[in-house]
């Protein structure tokens, strides 16, 4: 299309819907037109599942292992609409930096000039949130990636790791490391969570990209091994990830975050569980009344 290639990375705690969300964006994207590669930097290698039926692809590593050399097109497979899905991988269980994978396999694939010969409109990494391992750090350190997004849900911990992120992304920002477009808050099923994810981000000066539901049709079609856009294409859904996949397509302008510092973090965890704390009452108290 004529388009920079772009480069995004998008982070979140294991189990907030990362890859769910960042396979569904991938499917979005491609349903626009775009030449589109997902680049999975989980050690579990299971990225790009619903992009391939639910089937899993050998890893970097993995190959590595076997041949002890390997071409970049050995460890690229396509999956729903052409997506081009790539796994890291990760050591053997007990041994070596989990994050050695992406390292490597970035550094394969920017060797052979795949991302030139595939004409890609997006490469986007879908990355652990955890930064404290130099490997995950990558993305963001090395400046691979032009914009990271963060997927979180209103729990404590889903938070904890973005503002973990945020940290990240400041230490390098001075040093031409990748700056965040925003917060993809997932799992929002109530005024109250919503509510929580908007102060976070804007006492952290930034934004949220999508507010995205818990919706058992996500449930129905990773069941079937599929995104929700390929498996529930008409689906409120799919929409919602359309939408978000507009917006990132869209999004130009990545800024550096303010985190919070731990007392801060922890100061404003307790202001919120006051709050949560007093609508349950009410609630119940309204319930009682009306009985």
């Amino acid at each position: 299309m004529g388009k920079k290639l772009k480069q995004i990375a998008i982070y979140g705690k294991g189990g907030i819907g990362k890859s769910t969300t960042t396979s569904n964006l991938s499917a979005a994207l491609s349903d626009m037109g775009y030449r589109v590669m997902q680049f999975g930097c989980d050690p579990k290698a299971d990225s790009t599942n619903t992009l391939r039926d639910g089937s899993y692809i050998p890893t970097v590593l993995d190959l590595l292992r076997d041949k002890g050399s390997v071409k970049a097109h050995d460890a690229i497979f396509q999956g729903y609409n052409g997506i081009y899905c790539v796994e890291a991988g990760g050591p053997a269980p007990g041994v070596g930096c989990a994050g050695r994978g992406i390292i490597t396999a970035v550094q394969l694939l920017k060797q052979q000039r795949v991302f030139e010969e595939l004409e890609l409109d997006y490469v986007i990494y879908d990355v652990l949130g955890d930064v404290v391992c130099g490997g995950f750090a990558v993305p963001i350190r090395e400046g691979i990636a032009e914009h990271v997004f963060t997927v979180s849900s209103s729990d404590f911990m889903a938070v904890y790791a973005a503002n973990n992120l945020f940290k990240g992304i400041k230490q390098y920002s001075s040093r031409g490391g990748a700056l965040l477009g925003g917060v993809i808050a997932n799992s929002i099923t109530s005024e109250y969570q919503r509510a929580i994810i908007d102060d976070f981000v804007s006492r952290t000066k930034t934004q949220v990209m999508q507010y995205i539901p818990r919706s058992i049709t996500v449930t129905q079609s990773e069941l079937s091994g599929k995104t929700t856009i390929e498996a529930a294409p008409a689906s409120k859904q799919a929409g919602i990830y359309r939408e978000l996949a507009k917006r990132v397509d869209e999004h130009t302008e990545s800024k550096t975050p303010q985190p919070l510092d731990s007392h801060q973090l922890r100061d404003w965890a307790a202001e919120w569980a006051d709050q949560i704390l007093a609508i349950e009452s009410g609630e119940v108290r309204a319930a009682g009344e009306a009985i």
